[in-house]
């Protein structure tokens, strides 16, 4: 029988990774008096996020493959209570933005260990597994404004948002400490199994580049829509402050339905390669929409729709479809492709940021085309699916 103590920890990880994507960025008033800076100077230092990411994926999910899982899910961990006991401790931005990049350091060693486990842990419900990551991190983004928030209107410490995070992380690691991991015989078993499914070997040339390219565009395809849609409703759309705010919570709602019905119809009713495919789909045309009619009403059903079909887990979806093309090396299966969406994060605040200052609308426009892209090469990797499976590799129990 599976460990449900390892199953419990790996996602209690990605409630506080949620809380940990955003909890800079909730506390940044508090923060700027206390390095006695600027909004910007904040800014700097939560951007060291993705440094860190971009550094560790590939690394970490190479090492992960040679040395296993969890020696690299505590490391995340560990860096984590680091990273906070930094921010709490830096007297300016510059220590902050050091202690920052641990916090993708953090992000990358978890998810070249736990996907890859996860993975590993449910091969024939693989989709869903690595689906209610999304629904963890999700909860966490959704929990911690409100103790934030309470904290704030009783004039507390914003630092007890933070210590609470560590508490969590600390009752984890004892949680996890004794924790069985997947033996590397049978992972080793499965992968074979997994590869032996295959009606011809996968092709990193081809088959690797669509997935690489689907990392980049998927990330890019919400990720822009998260930064802007606010911006884009009160300029384009003129609506009110009010009302272009509220459009981000219409996103996010989208994601946590999508996350939630994903999660169940995965594998049990759908195929993960099939959602895939319609869902990339169904975001290029809210996104479309969006882009051709920039209405206060068009914007807020695309808005949820862009969270349902681009935010909701389709990401990870791709990641399991890419985990099965190539099930040797899952750690770096793993670094590999979220590297991309790093990269993604990295590039598309550069690329609209200048478009923003001549043309908002054309910012639409942008993410029309990434979005087609994506939608493109979902479409091919389900044609090489379909011409390298022959069959589902069965299922083996890897935790007595």
């Amino acid at each position: 029988m599976k460990s449900k103590r390892l199953i419990l920890g790996l996602y209690l990880n990605y409630f506080v990774l949620g809380i940990s994507q955003i909890i800079l960025a909730q506390n940044m008033d508090a923060l700027r008096l206390h390095w006695h800076t600027t909004t910007a100077g904040v800014a700097f230092v939560i951007s060291a996020l993705g440094v860190g990411r971009l550094l560790v994926y590939l690394l970490s999910g190479f090492l992960s493959d040679r040395f296993g899982r969890r020696p690299f899910v505590l490391l995340g961990m560990g860096a984590f209570v680091v990273f906070y006991a930094g921010i709490l401790l830096s007297p300016n931005i510059y220590f902050a933005f050091a202690f920052s990049v641990l916090s993708g350091v953090a992000n990358s060693c978890l998810d070249t260990g736990t996907y890859p486990t996860l993975i590993d842990l449910f091969p024939q419900r693989d989709g869903a597994a690595t689906v209610m990551l999304k629904a963890f991190m999700s909860l966490g983004e959704l929990f911690i404004p409100l103790i934030i928030g309470l904290l704030t209107v009783a004039h507390l410490w914003y630092g007890w948002s933070m210590l609470f995070v560590v508490v969590v992380i600390l009752i984890n690691v004892a949680l996890l400490w004794r924790a069985d991991f997947p033996s590397r015989a049978a992972v080793q078993q499965l992968s074979a199994s997994e590869q032996s499914a295959q009606r011809t070997p996968a092709k990193w040339y081809l088959d690797g580049v669509l997935f690489v390219l689907y990392g980049y565009l998927s990330m890019a395809t919400f990720y822009l829509i998260a930064q802007w849609l606010t911006k884009y409703g009160a300029t384009v759309a003129g609506m009110g402050n009010l009302a272009a705010h509220a459009l981000l919570s219409y996103y996010s709602i989208g994601s946590i339905a999508s996350v939630i019905l994903t999660a169940i119809m995965v594998n049990r009713l759908v195929k993960p390669m099939q959602i895939q495919v319609g869902y990339t789909f169904m975001a290029l045309v809210a996104i479309g929409a969006m882009w051709q009619f920039p209405t206060p009403t068009v914007l807020s059903v695309g808005g949820f729709a862009v969270g349902f079909f681009a935010a909701g887990g389709v990401m990870q979806l791709g990641l399991t479809t890419m985990a099965k093309f190539f099930p040797i090396g899952k750690g770096l299966v793993t670094g590999i492709f979220y590297t991309a969406g790093a990269l993604a994060s990295f590039t598309i605040p550069l690329l609209t940021g200048w478009l923003a200052q001549t043309n908002m609308h054309s910012i639409m426009l942008v993410d029309v085309l990434i979005a087609a892209l994506g939608f493109v090469v979902s479409v091919g990797i389900s044609i090489r699916y379909r011409i390298l499976f022959a069959k589902s590799a069965p299922a083996l129990d890897l935790v007595e």
